[in-house]
């Protein structure tokens, strides 16, 4: 009995020092995303850009001219919408929140 029990103090003596010699886990802050710094006003630069590049794209959501031209989406909704009135796009969904639009192409 009494060896037994040496054999099983020994085993319980290796097995914490395993387990203190272990490193803790490390973990990992996350991944982070920089903040955009996007426009919420038009300069005569962005609005150039406006009525030259976004009429000829093919398909126009808010969140894409809001990437390409560094503006708000709050911004690209509106000029979207008077992009449509004026008859240079034309309007193809509104479902909810999503606008897609489309470039506006001349009837034959």
């Amino acid at each position: 009995m009494r060896l037994l029990f040496t054999h099983v103090s020994a085993l319980f003596l290796i097995l914490q020092t395993a387990t203190m010699g272990a490193a803790k886990k490390k973990w990992s802050k996350g991944k982070s995303r920089d903040k955009l710094n996007n426009m919420c006003l038009l300069n005569q630069d962005t609005s150039d850009r406006l009525y030259k590049e976004v009429a000829a794209f093919k398909l126009l959501t808010p969140s894409v001219v809001s990437d390409r031209l560094k503006i708000k989406v709050s911004l690209a909704r509106r000029c979207l919408k008077e992009l449509a009135e004026k008859g240079q796009i034309k309007q193809l969904v509104a479902h909810n929140g999503q606008l897609i639009y489309t470039r506006a192409v001349a009837s034959e």
